[in-house]
């Protein structure tokens, strides 16, 4: 085993620890492939670690995932038709045992009849090692989103009257694949005019028209690492009323980038972004949290919001991204993501936060 795979299963044994677990059965593909460097991607057949808070692990899957394994875990094999589940009950020590969040429900309800345990959900300790980034994840972090940049910057120069919201999104899935990304970190965001009021909104074959706000939410997935950011753009000379939201706007999202610092409550940042918006008389259209984290998924687990009990570590990578949404009209979102460096923070989107497109584009 590698010794960066070494080190993140340490910080998670250490955790349950802290927790009171025994043992954790890890069954997600991401924090298997973080934890060991296998990728595992069972379907509907049985492939989980157990962790042991005393040091030692295992694997339970099924044989056709042990060919391509490496390293030297050991393994109980199961082939199809064997109980897999009994296999696991048979290992698993006494105490009280995690289980992550995902896991099929009919494995559990099997593994608790086998198996009578005191049974907890146990994610914490892999999703809290998760949120702070090594020096390896960092790197891809900011690779993915520096290919992110010069996706948005291409496609918001790429744009002409007459295109589709689902043309824009195809092209840019073409500049993700030139990027040498492995998909995109979610279904893009391309919404022109009162499309952008929505924050989910799905793309159409809506036109794009002179005049007209455009907002685009992106990210691709390199080297497993996603990219996340959101853009507002004016197609041409637009309404005041536009200018000025989007002003708000960057306003409340530069006013949080600033804060973060090791230390700082997440709520804080929420606060403050969400009181600049306030001031402006938009706070109801501000409809949402301040942000997310993530790496290998576009969603990880933590928030930036006016609930998150977390604060701010070297480490964590997360999104600003506050907007205020007009139903009828127009929506504006700006989104950077944020990683904590031990004196302050540093930006990983180096795109401007301008709005304007060249009218040549027009």
């Amino acid at each position: 085993m590698k010794a960066i795979h070494e080190k993140r299963l340490a910080r998670v044994q250490a955790d349950m620890v802290r927790s009171g677990m025994d043992q954790l059965i890890v069954s997600d593909p991401d924090a298997l492939w973080y934890l060991t460097g296998e990728t595992v991607d069972p379907g509907e057949r049985l492939a989980v670690l157990v962790i042991d808070s005393g040091g030692s692990l295992f694997w339970v899957k099924n044989a056709l995932f042990t060919a391509a394994a490496e390293g030297d875990i050991p393994v109980l094999a199961v082939r199809d038709g064997e109980n897999g589940i009994q296999t696991l009950a048979e290992d698993l020590g006494p105490g009280v045992i995690g289980i992550d969040k995902n896991w099929p429900s009919h494995f559990l309800l099997e593994l608790m009849a086998a198996c009578p345990r005191t049974y907890v959900e146990g994610s914490g300790p892999v999703d809290r090692a998760r949120a702070v980034k090594d020096a390896e994840e960092i790197r891809l972090m900011r690779e993915s989103s520096a290919v992110n940049d010069r996706c948005m910057a291409r496609l918001a120069a790429w744009l002409r009257a007459g295109v589709t919201e689902r043309e824009a999104a195809e092209y840019l899935r073409t500049l993700y694949k030139e990027e040498g990304c492995e998909d995109v970190s979610f279904p893009p965001i391309i919404a022109f005019g009162p499309h952008g009021a929505d924050p989910h909104h799905t793309v159409s074959d809506a036109a794009l028209a002179p005049g007209a706000s455009v907002l685009i939410d992106i990210g691709g997935r390199k080297n497993r690492y996603c990219s996340d950011m959101t853009r507002t753009y004016f197609f041409g000379d637009v309404p005041e009323e536009i200018r000025r939201v989007h002003a708000v706007v960057c306003k409340a999202c530069e006013t949080a980038e600033a804060l973060v610092r090791p230390g700082v409550p997440l709520t804080d940042l929420d606060r403050a972004a969400r009181s600049v918006i306030e001031d402006a008389g938009y706070g109801g259209q501000f409809t949402h949290r301040l942000g997310h984290f993530i790496g290998q998924s576009d969603h990880e687990a933590g928030e930036v919001s006016g609930a998150s009990p977390l604060a701010a570590e070297p480490g964590m990578i997360f999104s600003i991204e506050p907007g205020i949404y007009l139903p009828g009209k127009f929506g504006v979102r700006i989104e950077d993501l944020v990683l904590v460096t031990e004196t302050g923070a540093d930006i990983l989107n180096r795109l401007p936060h301008s709005p304007f497109i060249e009218e040549a584009r027009l």
